[in-house]
């Protein structure tokens, strides 16, 4: 019990000195109901946070759910391709990897990153997650999206459901790709008299801090414009979720590959847009995103020389990589762990 009791005391008073007093301490991990199981990294008192020029920024110990670093978690932006993320998990949690999937003609058209995949191409489910995952590729994702569940609309419900199930409250998907799209709807608002939100909407979330209706959310004028969007805090708990799936582990420290159609006959080159596994960092994965609107995005899985790992992400930087190699020296820096 005292030993319980110190390092939730610990835990508390990690980043006093670099976050506002009404900001959690700790990701809801829900396998870790104590720190006890693992290492409790120590601050050094006289460390000085990094200047992050990321509209949001955050670093977690991977394993306990410490916050090591925060900016603005909890400011919902846009976050182009870190959706696929989220497209990863519904396929890989509804599909055989085997599975043969026929590219119709609208997903060959899809529009920017692409690995090119040609109109009644058939191509296995594991070919084009690597699509996604290494390559970040649009028409893969639309592809995988088509085949799960029969239309690209039914696929974004089954996101949003998704978001409700992972305690996502401050998130939205309205499609599997990250690319930004006008509104096709307008978003029911809390005094339309109307209660029930969308049908790609989640009603409410009860796991992170009480009820809160999705809809009180959308007022914020990056919600009103940007559909695709996300905290820095949400992503940390997607991201968690979805490195603890082996396939995402294995894709994502791949830096090139090669896959084909099922035949052969049409082959497709991926090379990884992730450039922080090319660095002095030990970096595990994770998925990049860049848009206009979204700026700079990433969020990377990094170990450091004694194994202990850390999530990253940053969202809308004007140079991620450096941006978060910077926020990794810091941490392991920063930090020790006992």
């Amino acid at each position: 019990m005292i030993a319980t009791l110190l390092c939730l005391y610990a835990a508390g008073t990690l980043t006093l000195s670099d976050t506002p007093a009404t900001s959690p301490h700790t990701m809801p991990w829900n396998d870790q109901t104590t720190l006890e199981a693992t290492p409790v990294p120590q601050k050094d008192p006289s460390a000085i946070a990094p200047v992050i020029k990321a509209k949001a920024a955050i670093a977690v110990d991977l394993k306990n759910g410490l916050i090591l670093y925060e900016k603005n978690i909890h400011e919902p932006l846009p976050i182009a391709s870190l959706t696929k993320l989220m497209t990863a998990v519904i396929v890989l949690e509804e599909n055989n990897l085997k599975e043969v999937v026929k590219v119709s003609k609208g997903v060959s058209q899809t529009e920017g990153s692409k690995i090119w995949l040609a109109p009644d191409e058939k191509i296995i489910v594991e070919n084009l997650m690597y699509g996604i995952l290494i390559n970040s590729a649009n028409d893969a994702a639309m592809a995988l999206a088509e085949f799960n569940s029969g239309t690209v609309e039914k696929f974004v419900e089954k996101m949003n459901t998704k978001t409700h199930e992972l305690g996502l409250i401050a998130t939205n998907f309205v499609n599997p790709t990250g690319l930004n799209e006008p509104p096709k709807e307008k978003v029911l608002q809390p005094d339309s008299g109307n209660t029930q939100p969308p049908a790609n909407q989640p009603q409410e979330n009860k796991g992170m801090g009480g009820n809160k209706s999705i809809l009180d959310l959308k007022s914020n004028e990056a919600q009103n414009q940007y559909q695709n969007f996300s905290t820095a805090y949400d992503l940390t708990l997607l991201a968690r979720y979805a490195y603890g799936k082996s396939f995402v582990r294995r894709a994502t420290i791949k830096k090139e590959m090669e896959v084909a159609s099922v035949n052969e006959k049409i082959t497709h080159k991926l090379k990884n847009t992730n450039e922080m596994l090319e660095s002095y960092l030990n970096v595990l994965g994770l998925k990049t995103g860049t848009t206009d609107e979204a700026g700079e995005c990433l969020i990377a899985i990094i170990e450091n020389d004694e194994g202990h790992d850390i999530l990253t992400v940053v969202l809308n930087s004007p140079s991620r990589y450096n941006e978060t190699k910077i926020l990794a020296d810091w941490v392991f820096r920063a930090y020790k762990w006992n």
